[in-house]
């Protein structure tokens, strides 16, 4: 994760902002007697909100992690997702 001083990422927007993308490394950007702000890519803040809104619901939560465990252990199948199978959060993408 980049730290960065406001001025420092003011002076250099735009390579911020490219290297927060291409690199999806987090800026913190600190500012002198206030609170510092984290520079994310649009595609990893959607990935985010993603994470939380699956694991809102404890219920939800047991199932992915169970399922985590499982391939872990080698189980499940490797198979092409299908535009039908993408998962489709609302208020997110």
């Amino acid at each position: 994760m980049q730290i960065l001083t406001y001025t420092d990422a003011r002076n250099s927007l735009a390579n911020t902002l490219d290297r927060v993308v291409q690199d999806r490394e987090a800026a913190v950007i600190t500012r002198t007697g206030r609170e510092s702000v984290v520079m994310v890519a649009k595609s990893e803040w959607d990935a985010i909100q993603t994470t939380l809104h699956l694991l809102s619901s404890p219920r939800n939560a047991t199932r992915l992690h169970q399922a985590i465990a499982e391939l872990d252990a080698g189980g499940g199948q490797v198979r092409e997702l299908t535009g039908e199978d993408k998962i489709r959060v609302p208020g997110v993408g």
